[in-house]
């Protein structure tokens, strides 16, 4: 198995289970590896957090990305479409990597990745509206809906497109 194989299903396990509960033997489990080729990929629970949450990062833009219309309000109402397509089928219990980062407020490793993804995701944000003034209100927005999934669902993903519209239409207006 390779370290994209086992980084994959690190990240299933881990946006099932949490950053808490799984212990090395049950992620050895989960990756369907050995103990010792699971630790030759990932030498320490921090490390595979580290793998399964780059993986995540690659195969979240990508998945965001597919069928992209260019730019504008309709890659913005694509983007939360897509993004209430993954909370539904990849992340029930929200965002993954702000759980990382709140799980491990110590590991500067995970801190500066959360923060690269976030970085990255503000600029696919404001690459899409069009809009590069407000990517960081477009990404506290995308961030909100993603934290209120738990709770709110669908609402949540249909707020936040509608806010994000509002605010990509107000800046036009300027």
């Amino acid at each position: 198995m390779t370290h994209d194989q086992i980084a994959s299903r690190l990240e299933q396990a881990f946006s099932k289970e949490g950053f808490a509960e799984p212990s090395v033997a049950k992620l050895k489990q989960a990756a369907g590896v050995s103990l010792r080729t699971l630790y030759r990929y990932f030498p320490s629970k921090e490390a595979m957090v580290i793998g399964a949450l780059q993986h995540r990062h690659t195969r979240y833009l990508t998945f965001l990305t597919e069928g992209e219309p260019l730019s504008g309000e309709d890659s913005i109402r694509h983007l939360f479409h897509r993004l209430s397509l993954w909370m539904e089928h990849f992340a029930p219990n929200g965002c993954m990597s702000m759980n990382a980062f709140v799980a491990f407020p110590n590991n500067p490793f995970i801190q500066e990745l959360v923060t690269s993804h976030k970085q990255e995701m503000a600029a696919t944000l404001a690459r899409r509206s069009g809009c590069e003034s407000i990517a960081d209100e477009l990404l506290i927005i995308h961030e909100g809906a993603s934290a209120a999934w738990p709770i709110l669902g669908k609402q949540a993903i249909r707020s936040a497109e509608k806010a994000a519209l509002q605010l990509i239409q107000g800046n036009a207006n300027e």
